[in-house]
């Protein structure tokens, strides 16, 4: 029979090898045996109330960073730089994720990985957004396009040589969609500023 710290494993493979404090007393993991696997070495803390399996799967390090930030952020979504990335529309390298919040929402507090927030309102936040499954843990995510866009809406930010690249490189992909483009534009307003770049781009 298993003993209560090899069903505890079992379970947190099952998670994709992360698990929160309270997902972990959820899903029947007893305090002392959470505890226990973390002074032993098999389980390590990675922020407050987060951990991982010390034999957890391979996973790049920037999707291990998305999952930890959507387990402490569950309300944000990746964007920008983080989602370009995701995407493959960029060669920047993030050395933070980047996460939309609503106005409304207070500002997430994150020790680690580092967090850049951005908020977003109405439905700039709402639209555009995929769950992609990743380590067994479903992240938010902008598309392609809608994050194209919102490099635009927030160039101040993240620069607008990338949000030209960007747009540059989805628009040389199979599935491009310009017209998807100036939809997110019109919803985001800054249909005026990407119109003439999109019609220089676009033969």
């Amino acid at each position: 029979m298993n003993t209560a710290k090899e069903k505890a494993i079992e379970i947190i493979h099952k998670q994709g090898g992360i698990i929160r404090t309270q997902e972990a007393f959820q899903l029947g993991i007893h305090r002392r045996t959470l505890y226990g696997l973390r002074d032993e070495g098999a389980l390590f803390p990675v922020a407050r109330g987060l951990f991982h399996l010390a034999d957890g799967p391979d996973s790049l390090p920037t999707e291990i960073d998305l999952v930890n930030v959507t387990k402490l952020v569950p309300h944000g979504v990746i964007c920008l730089i983080s989602a370009l990335s995701f995407h493959e529309l960029t060669t920047e390298i993030p050395h933070e994720i980047w996460i939309a919040v609503e106005r409304k929402a207070h500002k997430p507090r994150v020790k680690y990985p580092p967090v850049r927030t951005m908020f977003f309102t109405g439905a700039c936040f709402n639209e555009g957004i995929e769950v992609h499954r990743i380590m067994e843990q479903d992240v938010r995510i902008y598309n392609a396009p809608k994050t194209v866009i919102d490099c635009f809406r927030w160039r101040n930010a993240v620069g607008t040589d990338v949000a030209l690249d960007a747009a540059r490189v989805y628009l040389k992909r199979r599935d491009a969609s310009p017209s998807r483009l100036m939809d997110y534009a019109k919803l985001c307003k800054v249909e005026k500023l990407v119109t003439p770049y999109l019609e220089a781009m676009v033969p």
